[in-house]
């Protein structure tokens, strides 16, 4: 959004809503605290969307928003505990340091992030392949599909995060306002 009506339109959505959404969220989350994050995050991706004209159903397009962030919020503390968990099965003095587990951390959750566009079957074929160093041949009798179905899993997922890591590593071009 670029012009002063577009700006306009946004604070004046978020002088109408921002409470309600943030007790939704609280609601929610059972936290007011990640409910205030995730208000604010919210808002600052309605700021940033292409969007440009006048929202008709203002609070379901700030829900969608809100959900997926929460989503993303419990995929992300879900990912950190099961990570955790893993850590605590070596002892202490293997553990990386905090930098080295920040670094892991954020790793991982790029990683799922990535992944979860990917249907069941395509990503468990990747993970297989990727991380387990499984052939093709073996993935194929894992998930007891064919090895052609194996090759054409394998070509959807690198292509998808091919395509991923396009949109999520290039700057978009910037619109031209007048």
């Amino acid at each position: 959004m670029s012009s002063s009506a577009d700006t306009q339109t946004v604070d004046d959505l978020y002088r109408e809503h921002h409470g309600w959404l943030h007790g939704w969220l609280r609601k929610r989350l059972g936290c007011s605290e990640v409910a205030a994050d995730l208000t604010q995050d919210t808002f600052v991706r309605v700021l940033r969307s292409e969007r440009a004209e006048p929202l008709q159903h203002s609070r379901q397009f700030l829900l969608t928003i809100a959900k997926g962030l929460s989503i993303d919020l419990f995929r992300r503390r879900s990912l950190e505990r099961r990570y955790l968990e893993a850590l605590a099965a070596f002892p202490e003095a293997h553990w990386p340091s905090e930098e080295q587990r920040a670094v892991a951390l954020e790793t991982l959750i790029g990683l799922d992030a990535m992944l979860a566009g990917l249907g069941t079957k395509v990503r468990e074929t990747f993970l297989l392949s990727q991380f387990e160093g499984l052939a093709y041949p073996q993935i194929a009798e894992v998930l007891n599909i064919s090895p052609r179905t194996v090759n054409n899993y394998m070509a959807k997922a690198m292509e998808h995060c091919c395509l991923y890591r396009l949109e999520h590593s290039c700057p978009t071009p910037s619109r031209k306002t007048s």
